[in-house]
């Protein structure tokens, strides 16, 4: 009979692992952690969650933010400019 071979344990994925910190998100984009701390108080910026005292940002939220940024962008330039 051959030898069956048994595949090792996978792990799970850490839970945290598609979010960035504030810091990390900053760096990231290249703002500063005051910014985003203002953006959150105004609420005009990529969502996040707050756990305790860490501010976390799911990297999937962030991208949808950003992807909704461009496409405001792309739709006043075809309006012709701000209003």
């Amino acid at each position: 009979m051959p030898e069956q071979q048994l595949s090792p344990p996978t792990r799970p994925a850490p839970l945290l692992s598609g979010m960035y910190t504030r810091q990390q998100l900053a760096v990231e984009l290249g703002f500063t952690c005051d910014t985003l701390c203002r953006w959150e108080a105004r609420q005009i910026g990529p969502p996040c969650t707050r756990i305790g005292r860490r501010v976390l940002y799911r990297r999937d939220a962030v991208e949808a933010w950003l992807l909704e940024l461009e496409n405001a962008r792309a739709n006043r330039a075809r309006r012709g400019g701000r209003r």
